[in-house]
């Protein structure tokens, strides 16, 4: 698999991510509640990680392309931090989170300042190993889809529904996606590396699935009430 291919990978991935986005801003604006304004950031930052990506292969001879990366790594590890938080905060008793939830957002979005500054300021921060860190962020990754998927199992299994089974499949994909592309950093295994773009882009076909299962059919349904009335 060659740099085009990847590239266009990386370019359906970021594109699927901001359908997502759109679907996911319709719970915010309709409860108005800051915890879902999670979702959509997660998948927005998501979807930023893979177009750094598709750029920093694009002009991987560029002078800019390290900073490119080190991008790449800090807006998918804050993709998935959001989506966690979000899904912790999530439960009934929210009110009585609300301040842990405020504090949480300040801070994820004070670290995303930082990490900038970090990225742009490496002679005053002294950045290690480009290698290095992207490991321990895979692994920071998985251990936030770890959650995410045990999360939404939970509730899957408290309230069963046809539909909700395949959200925690499509971030088990996204974890195990996770997880091949630690194997081929560690190994340099091209079938893990090839397995990560596999599994990515089939757990974003499964979120689109359900959005447009969960959106469509409800507005149908809606229709339908309408027209009875």
């Amino acid at each position: 698999m060659d740099n085009p291919a990847l590239i266009v990978a990386e370019v359906v991935s970021a594109i699927l991510c901001f359908i997502l986005v759109r679907f996911m801003m319709k719970p915010y604006r309709y409860m108005g509640e800051g915890r879902y304004i999670g979702l959509p950031l997660g998948f927005a930052f998501l979807g930023l990680s893979y177009i750094f990506t598709g750029l920093s292969m694009l002009f991987e001879t560029a002078l800019f392309v390290e900073e490119i990366k080190w991008l790449q790594l800090f807006t998918q590890a804050y993709a998935f931090a959001f989506l966690a938080a979000t899904y912790y905060f999530s439960q009934k008793e929210f009110e009585r989170r609300r301040l842990w939830w405020e504090i949480t957002f300040a801070g994820l979005i004070f670290a995303i300042v930082i990490s900038f500054l970090i990225v742009f300021e490496p002679p005053v921060f002294g950045l290690p190993s480009y290698r290095t860190v992207d490991e321990y962020f895979r692994i920071f990754n998985i251990i936030c889809i770890s959650y995410i998927s045990i999360h939404t199992l939970r509730n899957h299994a408290s309230k069963p529904d046809s539909k909700t089974i395949w959200i925690p499949l499509g971030y088990l994909l996204l974890g195990f996606g996770q997880y091949s592309s630690l194997i081929w950093s560690l190994d340099s295994s091209f079938s893990a590396f090839v397995g990560a773009h596999f599994l990515r882009l089939t757990g974003l076909l499964v979120f689109l699935f359900v959005s447009c299962q969960t959106f469509y059919g409800s507005r149908e349904a809606s229709q339908k009430r309408s027209h009875l009335k």
